[in-house]
């Protein structure tokens, strides 16, 4: 295609956003708006699997040593159990050091260690405290662990695992749900928009048809159009965004609730959310003018 072709048919896709100055802006004001709510609730989510990430690294197994094994013996076991694919790491803890944090623990609520001084070390058992990789497979993992000769039992709250995985999956479908609904809504107001800028040109385009003009040739102003409007709306998203995430997480981190979460800078994931709100900014746009015009190539 000549130069002054293409040259031609940018300047009219730009022409029309500007004859259409209301619905344009409106187009992009609603693309902007469902990015920005798309986007919110996808950082929500991300922050949120952050933290049970680090809930599920404090999460651990204990598995207690049978006890007449030496303490030697005892640690002698740790090879077999990091050897186990879903364990990130394990701790030995002997049965001193298992009474020493116990009546630590308990002098802290009762405020006296002295009831507890004559209480002898062995009836605590040596054991090793274990991190998992995977916490949705715990139940498989204690199983490979009581199959180790050496390991008399093996504790591991399953309830607190089940609950983090049942966190995890209902964010990350309400996150799709609502990704996919935004993404509805924003081709069908680009679409209408470029639906009025058509109407007004319904009989140019059938006259272009019956002159032989290809529908790639008509096409292609709103085309650029809806990659304008489209490209337009993701810029704005994403400078909004980046605003409201930065007040929301300064407010959260100079509060009491910093002492419990840990928020996410958004320059960790700004380069994704950018390139994310653009490509979907495009192909709203794109999807939008090419359902609109659709129709009104059928001469």
């Amino acid at each position: 295609m000549r130069s002054s072709k293409l040259g031609y048919l940018i300047r009219e896709g730009f022409k029309s956003i500007l004859t259409h100055g209301f619905m344009s802006f409106a187009s992009v004001t609603i693309v902007v708006a469902c990015l920005v709510i798309m986007g919110s609730f996808t950082l929500i989510a991300v922050n949120i699997s952050s933290l049970l990430d680090d809930l599920e690294s404090q999460n651990e197994v204990i598995a207690y040593v049978e006890e007449t094994m030496s303490e030697d013996a005892a640690r002698a076991l740790q090879p077999d159990i990091e050897y186990i694919s879903n364990v990130r790491s394990c701790q030995f803890v002997s049965k001193e050091q298992a009474m020493s944090e116990w009546v630590a623990q308990r002098a802290q609520g009762e405020g006296d260690q002295s009831a507890y001084t004559d209480l002898p070390a062995g009836v605590f058992r040596d054991r090793f405290i274990i991190y998992l990789e995977d916490i949705s497979l715990m139940e498989q993992t204690k199983d490979e662990l009581r199959g180790i000769t050496g390991i008399a039992k093996v504790n591991g709250d399953l309830q607190v695992a089940e609950g983090f995985m049942a966190v995890r999956n209902v964010i990350s479908a309400v996150s799709l749900v609502l990704v996919v609904v935004l993404v509805v809504v924003s081709v069908f107001i680009m679409s209408n928009t470029v639906k009025l800028a058509t109407l007004s040109r319904r009989d140019e385009i059938a006259i272009m048809k019956m002159v032989g003009a290809s529908n790639w040739f008509i096409r292609f102003p709103f085309v650029v159009e809806g990659l304008v409007l489209g490209a337009l709306g993701g810029i704005i998203a994403y400078f909004l965004e980046w605003g409201l995430y930065d007040v929301v997480a300064s407010r959260l981190m100079t509060g009491l609730i910093a002492s419990l979460i840990a928020v996410i800078p958004f320059s960790a994931v700004s380069t994704v959310v950018l390139l994310v709100y653009l490509a979907v900014g495009l192909v709203v746009g794109v999807f939008g003018s090419s359902i609109a015009i659709r129709n009104y190539l059928q001469v």
